[in-house]
């Protein structure tokens, strides 16, 4: 018995053994798995509205429930609209010159009728006054409704408030004190794990004995000149105000340099900008420190094998946007794709954007005749709402890119698309990137292409392996593996910094909030059991050190992910989970 019915069967002070009352039992579970309420919601829920209609409290009946469903219905209603509300005032400055650029919706209104006209309106009525999408009432969906998901989800804990900060408004002390908190971390985490280098050092300090230091690797642009990569010449070390007075120290790597407890057989260690280091040497007193020895960063540990729990199982889709080509906004790629999960009907299905691409040439150019809401409405939340009517138990997750229009926080980390954006309670809005699990099997998922910002900045220093660890057999060690290994020895879903200018419009990066962009809570924690991030890249499906890391490309591309997980079985997560790259067809 699930810890939600035994609560409901307190509550009510009912047993299992009474037909009639495991009926309304099963209908309170229903209730509250479809509202994400605890059993002590519901009852609040209940004493409230009875309280109010008969000034008395009632016993829980079946009609009691059909009550119950409407006036949380109301409530979200009301919600709805109230946000929508303050949209229409605070809305107007999402989108810079576009949201008020008569050129968006393409042509003057003359001459035009029905809702062409309509849609050449001035932008106060696109942009001022969005209109909402309701929330409709269970009557009005034209297929069952899900009692219970195929899934359990849990997300992150925090509102969506608390996401959703005023950006370009950081000042340089938040910025450093963000820099500073990470390597005072990543500090930490290195006299952990090596429990015989005593202290950490100062690594502008001169000194006739070697001494082990964390800083964060910086490009020396003066020294190398405007569009020169990472290189032996190039290399500044950044340290905290804690362990180095925030000093810079130009770097040298020793000829014989040692790359000590990294995984067996890589046979060398990847630099780029941001990337926080642990070095073994000295400042000998030429005004830079030379390393003898490279420290590898130890590995995110593995999660915990979960039970042996066939009900545990599921199936997943995962696709990526852009859904639709560049030269038109037809999204055959999608509706492609909408129609193969109607016919497989996963318990899940990943989407993340972009889903309306403020970079796509149409919208660029104003060659559309519908806002960017009235676009989402009819080529997603309308299918997605056909998809949920013919397969009620499955669940649909939504992550955006800074690059959606639809989207008033357009940098990263960036907060989930506003409730607005979401007709069903089975459609979950995830923020950029996100951590959340499923049936205990914990995801980390990122829209941002840090594969490919990572290969351009990526530099490749050889060196002697000591003491490494040795990897499984068949680990993968090829490039697209190293560089999603950066992602989670750096513990980060975006590890460079600063963000290359070429790229920079890619990220949007807001560095004092950087804590949203961990991959993990804490650095002890385990590594994510999936981690999906989607790049121009080519695609693949490896298991890298303890996690499945998948990158399905973009749906334009004609390629998407599927994944299972076999709660049957004994070992690790990775061990139990199977993805592929399948092709649209």
């Amino acid at each position: 018995m699930s810890s939600l019915h035994s609560d409901i069967c307190e509550w009510l002070g009912a047993t299992d053994s009474e037909e009639d009352s495991e009926t309304l039992i099963n209908e309170c579970v229903s209730i509250c798995q479809m509202y994400n309420l605890t059993a002590q919601d519901l009852q609040y829920k209940w004493e409230a509205l009875s309280y109010g209609k008969a000034q008395t409290i009632v016993r829980f009946t079946r009609e009691s429930a059909v009550d119950m469903k409407a006036q949380i219905q109301r409530e979200i209603q009301a919600k709805n609209a109230s946000s929508v509300s303050k949209s229409a005032v605070t809305t107007g400055f999402a989108r810079g010159k576009l949201a008020n650029s008569a050129k968006f919706v393409g042509v003057n209104a003359k001459g035009l009728t029905g809702p062409l006209k309509a849609a050449a309106r001035p932008p106060k009525a696109l942009f001022g006054g969005m209109a909402s999408v309701p929330v409709k009432l269970e009557q009005d969906f034209d297929g069952p409704i899900a009692s219970s998901s195929r899934v359990t989800f849990v997300g992150q804990k925090e509102a969506r408030q608390n996401r959703a900060y005023r950006y370009m408004y950081e000042t340089l002390g938040e910025r450093s004190e963000t820099l500073d908190t990470q390597l005072d971390g990543f500090g930490e985490l290195i006299l952990k794990h090596y429990r015989d280098i005593g202290q950490l050092g100062h690594p502008g300090v001169f000194s006739e004995e070697s001494c082990v230091v964390v800083g964060r690797i910086v490009l020396d642009a003066e020294a190398s000149g405007p569009g020169v990569k990472l290189n032996d010449q190039s290399l500044i070390l950044e340290a905290s105000r804690a362990h180095g007075d925030g000093l810079r120290v130009p770097l040298q790597l020793a000829p014989d340099l040692k790359i000590r407890g990294g995984f067996k057989g890589l046979g060398g260690v990847g630099l780029f900008p941001g990337a926080v280091v642990a070095l073994k040497g000295r400042n000998g007193g030429g005004g830079y420190f030379i390393a003898s020895e490279i420290l590898a960063i130890p590995p995110m540990p593995a999660s915990p094998a979960p039970p042996s729990n066939v009900a545990a199982s599921f199936d997943m889709c995962i696709a990526c946007g852009p859904f639709t080509p560049d030269a038109n906004l037809d999204y055959k790629p999608w509706n492609t794709l909408i129609s193969n999960l109607k016919t497989s009907k996963p318990a899940v299905v990943l989407l993340l954007g972009p889903f309306v691409d403020a970079t796509h040439t149409h919208i660029r150019d104003g060659m559309v005749d519908e806002t960017p809401l009235d676009t989402f409405k009819r080529q997603f939340i309308a299918p997605l709402g056909d998809f949920l009517s013919q397969s009620p138990t499955s669940t649909v997750l939504l992550v955006p890119s800074v690059n959606d229009i639809i989207s008033d926080h357009a940098v990263f980390p960036q907060c989930e698309l506003d409730d607005e954006f979401r007709s069903d309670p089975r459609i979950r809005l995830l923020p950029n990137p996100a951590r959340f699990s499923l049936n205990g099997i914990s995801f980390a998922v990122c829209s941002v292409d840090v594969l490919y910002h990572l290969r351009k900045e990526e530099y490749i220093r050889r060196g002697e392996e000591v003491d490494s660890i040795v990897c499984e057999p068949g680990a993968a060690s090829d490039p697209m593996s190293n560089l999603s290994r950066y992602v989670l020895q750096q513990r980060s879903f975006y590890p460079i910094f600063p963000v290359s200018l070429d790229v920079a419009h890619e990220v949007n990066l807001d560095v004092s909030h950087s804590a949203e962009l961990r991959v993990a809570e804490s650095p002890d924690d385990p590594g994510p059991d999936v981690m999906v991030l989607p790049s121009r890249l080519k695609h693949f499906s490896k298991v890298v050190d303890n996690s499945v890391v998948v990158n399905p490309s973009y749906l334009t591309k004609g390629t998407y992910a599927t994944l299972s997980y076999s709660g049957q079985g004994t070992g690790f997560p990775k061990d139990r989970i199977s993805a592929d790259i399948a092709k649209l067809t």
